[in-house]
């Protein structure tokens, strides 16, 4: 949709931004936050132009938290928004399940934290979350973005199927993994990288004498793999289908470690609660949640056509562009509409943190392709202390925020559009109102754009072609079983097998395996596949 009237930013005129300042910029002082969008540079008639999609995102965003089939292919409600309002579940029955959750949450930590549950090791003193996707991105986040030198429990996470990544964790742990506490979290409870690495967890506890049962909880919906196998472990927590690994950081996913680590949970609750209140509001400019969709439609004409830099400027927000990255592109990077037109539709999100963006990428974002928007998160609070000053009465917060005023000018400069974000300082409530905010963000702009934003058919479709590949493997070690000393090339595996048109998956497992000594390889000089054979040890 074109733009009509565009207003043509002054760039030498700080008159022209300020006017645009004061109609683009909201400051909400009871819940620590504002928002500016001048630096958009929404034209005069966008906001009329878009009034018909405006209207019809807040209508469908509505008839969602009533109940509404938000996920046709699947037959599922959508109700993260109720985890933070259970009045707004449309059954008593999911209400209660809710209510009773956090309050289970709540016991459970603190009889951890009292040391009336406790390890084979004595009380306990960490947490090991195993989980992938949304069940790790969002714990991580909160813990990285409030942990500290007063945490309960020190969190660490198996959130890959990586078998070095995994050793590294542990021998972090080490003799302390009798008062470490386990959290296996998979919604189906099928999830082959959360199983991996359960399975790996439990040969440790195993191989140290420990009982794995007696130190392990699960997250998990009822009667699934996970929760049968879970029945003799410490606890189990439940999830539903109507909540989405993304966007399920205000159920146990996340409030569970929360909790364990020592966060309050209400705080971090309430602050969503309240994002949510203020993103039901009709008028698009009271509405930050609102506008930041809005931003994205305008930025990426509606098409995704502009991807989203998020440049924080705090240290333990450095986590919040990895989680956005599922948030946002897993429920906007659709190949089709809702009608089943091919739209391929997206937001691509990338980051880092402020002031290390400005000595990483800034370059680019500034004098290279345009291709992007950015989004700005401001921190007011340096720290909880008082600051030394490193020059003349400026102290290290006063430069961060002078990198933040001059990164977003210096692009402004270039007409590199952007929003900037603001809270006072990061909190439980903080953190919750900014997860909140680009969830709410993420289901209008879907909405404006016909797209189905909660499910995400794309990754099952990688998941089948890595079960293949599995099949496959079991395949060619079969094939050695009953083979002799003979190296046999590539080729000759393949058409054994009947997978020719399989050589080059074949080539790349035959390496794996003969990495990892399960297989022997020989190859002559040039090393190409054709001159490379394999034979069993």
């Amino acid at each position: 949709m074109p733009c009509v009237g565009m207003i043509a930013p002054d760039m030498n005129s700080n008159s022209d931004i300020w006017a645009r300042y004061k109609d683009y910029y909201r400051e909400f002082p009871a819940l620590g936050f504002a928002a500016d969008f001048c630096r958009m540079d929404f034209c005069e008639d966008f906001l009329n132009q878009m009034s018909p999609k405006i209207q019809h995102a807040l209508d469908s965003m509505a008839a969602l938290e009533k109940g509404a089939i938000a996920n046709p292919d699947e037959n599922r409600m959508v109700g993260h928004y109720w985890l933070r309002t259970p009045a707004l579940a449309p059954t008593k029955e999911i209400t209660r399940e809710i209510e009773d959750t956090v309050a289970s949450i709540k016991r459970f930590a603190a009889d951890v934290h009292a040391g009336r549950i406790c390890g084979a090791g004595g009380t306990f003193k960490n947490v090991l979350l195993i989980g992938i996707g949304g069940s790790a991105l969002g714990p991580q986040f909160v813990s990285h973005a409030l942990g500290g030198r007063q945490d309960k429990l020190r969190l660490f996470f198996l959130d890959n199927t990586d078998p070095d990544g995994m050793d590294r964790i542990f021998a972090s742990i080490g003799e302390d993994l009798g008062r470490t506490l386990c959290i296996v979290i998979s919604k189906s409870g099928g999830t082959k990288e959360t199983r991996n690495g359960m399975l790996e967890a439990e040969h440790q506890y195993k191989r140290m004498g420990l009982p794995f049962e007696k130190h392990a909880t699960a997250v998990t919906m009822r009667a699934s793999s996970l929760d049968n196998s879970a029945v003799t472990w410490l606890a189990r927590f439940p999830m539903w289908d109507w909540v989405g690994g993304r966007t399920s950081l205000f159920s146990a996913v996340g409030l569970l470690p929360a909790a364990l680590q020592g966060f309050d949970i209400d705080h971090l609750l309430s602050g969503a609660h309240q994002c949510d209140e203020m993103s039901r509001r009709s008028e698009a400019k009271d509405n930050p949640a609102l506008l930041l969709a809005l931003s994205w439609y305008l930025a990426g004409n509606g098409k995704g056509d502009r991807m989203m830099v998020v440049l924080p400027y705090k240290d333990r927000l450095e986590l919040f562009s990895k989680y956005l990255q599922q948030l946002v592109m897993e429920s906007l990077g659709k190949e089709h509409d809702l009608s089943g037109k091919i739209v391929n539709q997206g937001l691509s999100v990338l980051g880092n943190k402020g002031a290390t963006d400005q000595h990483s990428y800034v370059q680019q974002l500034r004098d290279g392709v345009d291709n992007y928007m950015a989004a700005f998160v401001e921190v007011m609070r340096d720290r909880t202390g008082p600051s030394i000053h490193v020059e003349g009465g400026i102290t290290s917060g006063d430069y961060l925020h002078s990198f933040f005023l001059g990164t977003r000018e210096a692009l402004y400069e270039k007409g590199r559009k952007s929003v900037t974000l603001t809270i006072e300082s990061v909190c439980e409530s903080s953190v919750g109102f900014l997860v909140a905010l680009f969830e709410r963000a993420v289901g209008l702009y879907a909405f404006m754009v016909n797209i189905n934003a909660y499910h995400q058919p794309g990754v099952q479709a990688g998941k089948v072609a890595a079960d293949d590949l599995i099949k496959l493997e079991r395949s060619i070690m079969d094939f050695f079983k009953l083979q002799g000393e003979a190296f046999f090339t590539v080729s000759q595996i393949a058409s054994s097998l009947n997978r020719t048109s399989s050589s080059e998956r074949i080539f790349k497992i035959c390496k794996h395996l003969a990495s990892n000594d399960l297989l022997i390889s020989a190859s002559s000089e040039g090393n190409s596949h054709a001159s490379i054979s394999f034979r069993k040890p």
